[in-house]
C-alpha cells in the first residue's frame, strides 16, 4: 500500500468505487487501497462517506480524515491527521486479513 509520511500525519492512496451495494475495503491493487462506498460521486457525497468509513475502520475521529487530492477523481490521496504511516499500514493489513477470513 502506498502510505507516506507528511508533516500532519499519514497520506494514503485510495481508489474509490462509488454507488456500490455496500461500503467495504476490496483489497489492494497496484499499491493503492481499493474502497467501495454506497454514496454517488455527486456533490462530494462519496468523498464524505469515504472519510467517515475510513475513520470508523481505523478507529479515529472523522475530523482526522481528509481528502487532500483527487476531489473529483476515483484516485484520491487521504490525509490521516496525527497518525503514523506504520500504524495505518498495520491497521489496514489487519482489516484486509479480517475481510479475507470472512470471505474465503
Amino acid at each position: 500500500m502506498r502510505i507516506t509520511a507528511s508533516s500532519e500525519g499519514a497520506l494514503l492512496s485510495v481508489r474509490v468505487s462509488p454507488k456500490a451495494s455496500r461500503n467495504g475495503i476490496e483489497g489492494v491493487r497496484n499499491n493503492v487501497l481499493q474502497v467501495r462506498v454506497t454514496a454517488p460521486p455527486a456533490e462530494g457525497l462519496a468523498n464524505r462517506l469515504l472519510g467517515e468509513f475510513l475513520a470508523k475502520q481505523l478507529g479515529v475521529a472523522k475530523s482526522s480524515v481528509e481528502v487532500v487530492r483527487g476531489f473529483k477523481s476515483r484516485e484520491k490521496v487521504i490525509l490521516l491527521r496525527g497518525l503514523d504511516p506504520a500504524l495505518v499500514e498495520q491497521r489496514l493489513l489487519h482489516l484486509l486479513e479480517q475481510a479475507e477470513s470472512d470471505n474465503p
